[in-house]
């Protein structure tokens, strides 16, 4: 969630046109071009090692957090507001530099985390402890809080404790082929919920069980009426995309003192069109972008934001690994796009993840016959892909582990996670 200017004021640019912004909207959020980058940006929750269930103090957070800072990384590393540790890539030339680069750096994180009793947890939200205190004080989170406790509870606990295994891929070509961008656009929104029932990991939040196997999931599918919904994915990506940054409301507009102004119902449309409560410019523009929390964002490249955090220290790899190979193999492309036609007649018409195929998704896992039909042809085709994209042979066996301890079941790490609870 967190991005390199967050909590940044306003520049001060020349004020932005509706057609100027609909003009860099086009522009801007979907780069094509041959996939060629792979990137990941993995959240963790921060724990007490001896017994998780313990809270972790303020100050000794904070003196971890120091420490970190001094930490030499490759990957930028970041805070959520509940303390939870994000990590974010580069853009990476392979998957297996992007692998690499990130297991290298969670080798260090881990160590300098030790000696304050620290670990860190790969569940989609807080098993043990509910609520977590926000320890982060920006405006950016003040507004977004306020913003979110507008609509009820689940805005406050997806930003204190949840966290994620998000994958960035390039968008794709504008060419007829199975690596087109808009053909790309349309299958992340159907794999997309395949990718949340095989990678379930919140079942159990506050140590109770929640009726979901994501709850994480279900958090975005409540937290706000417009801001964490998919546009339509059938039409124009470019041209969807654009109105739908236009017309979801304001979070927040920056001033460079003071803090921010939460307007209520003001779009970045009719911000544009009234001038009020000051005129908007494109660094405005861009800002409100990053308020958008869609399963699919479109960054240039796409952000797959729907995948729990995984459990184990290496368990992280496996989504971004199947992820890469389904959409950039041509072929593993083609047939991950056979594997899931058949659920959009579950999906209808309304928009991810309010959808019946999404909540099905984070409700069931795969205990959903079409769900798992679909999983077993998509791991199927990721294993076949990952040799011709220069995965490992160890990176291989770990997809074909998870494939044989969950997908071959009917099963996700949600489901283990129940077990233990009962």
């Amino acid at each position: 969630m967190t991005t390199p200017s967050s909590s940044g004021a306003p520049r001060g640019g020349p004020p932005l046109t509706e057609d100027g912004a609909e003009d860099l909207l086009r522009c801007i959020c979907f780069k094509t071009g041959p996939p060629r980058t792979v990137g990941a940006e993995l959240e963790w929750l921060v724990h007490d090692l001896r017994d998780p269930r313990l809270s972790v103090s303020p100050g000794r957070l904070a003196a971890a957090i120091d420490a970190l800072r001094a930490v030499p990384l490759t990957a930028a590393l970041t805070f959520e507001p509940g303390g939870q540790l994000e990590l974010s890539s580069l853009p990476a030339a392979s998957l297996m530099e992007c692998l690499d680069s990130l297991a290298a750096d969670l080798v260090a994180v881990r160590s300098a985390l030790a000696p304050f009793g620290l670990g860190l947890g790969g569940y989609g939200v807080d098993p043990w402890r509910t609520p977590r205190a926000r320890v982060l004080r920006e405006p950016r989170y003040d507004a977004m809080e306020r913003v979110f406790d507008r609509v009820g509870p689940a805005g406050r606990t997806m930003m204190r404790e949840s966290a994620s295994v998000q994958v960035c891929l390039d968008a794709g070509v504008d060419a007829p082929g199975p690596l087109d961008y808009r053909r790309r656009w349309r299958l992340a929104h159907l794999l997309g919920a395949v990718l949340v029932a095989v990678f379930a990991n919140s079942a159990v939040h506050g140590g109770r069980r929640t009726g979901w196997r994501s709850t994480r999931q279900s958090l975005w599918t409540d937290l706000d009426p417009a801001r964490a919904l998919a546009p339509a994915a059938d039409g124009d990506p470019r041209g969807e995309w654009a109105a739908h940054v236009l017309d979801t409301p304001v979070m927040c507009v920056r001033s460079a003192a003071g803090p921010w102004a939460v307007p209520e119902g003001l779009t970045f449309r009719e911000w544009l069109r009234t001038g009020r409560p000051r005129a908007a410019d494109a660094e405005d523009l861009r800002y409100h972008m990053t308020t958008l929390f869609p399963p699919v964002r479109p960054r240039g490249h796409l952000e797959l934001r729907m995948i729990d955090a995984q459990p184990g220290p290496d368990g992280w790899m496996i989504p971004v690994a199947v992820a890469t190979a389904l959409f950039d193999d041509p072929v593993a492309a083609e047939s991950a796009e056979r594997a899931v036609a058949p659920l959009a007649a579950l999906a209808g018409r309304d928009p991810a993840p309010r959808n019946p195929l999404w909540r099905t998704a984070a409700r069931d896992g795969l205990g959903h016959p079409a769900l798992h039909a679909a999983a077993l042809d998509l791991f199927g085709s990721a294993l076949d892909a990952l040799p011709r994209i220069g995965a490992t042979a160890g990176v291989v066996g770990a997809v074909a582990s998870f494939h044989d301890r969950y997908v071959a079941r009917g099963a996700c790490p949600a489901d283990e996670s129940l077990e233990m609870a009962s």
